[in-house]
């Protein structure tokens, strides 16, 4: 890792047992959260408080599930 101001990229997970479509999935909701963290970042210096809040929980029928999120946006 350099030292810059901001934000650092967590180190590598060595071990992974995830298969290839995992992996995929994965590297698509980090460039998608990626990009949420850039619009959120635009709002604050906009002069906007930005809360995300879990609405809801999805569930696949195989045990796993995930956070569904909604921003809630104030303004001054």
């Amino acid at each position: 890792m350099t030292n810059k101001k901001g934000f650092q990229d967590a180190p590598p997970d060595e071990g992974s047992a995830m298969t290839p479509d995992q992996e995929s999935a994965i590297r698509i909701m980090a460039n998608s959260l990626h990009r949420l963290n850039e619009a959120v970042v635009k709002c604050v210096d906009a002069g906007i408080t930005v809360e995300l809040m879990r609405t809801a929980r999805y569930h696949n029928e195989s045990g796993n599930w995930g956070d569904q999120l909604t921003p809630v946006i104030r303004t001054k």
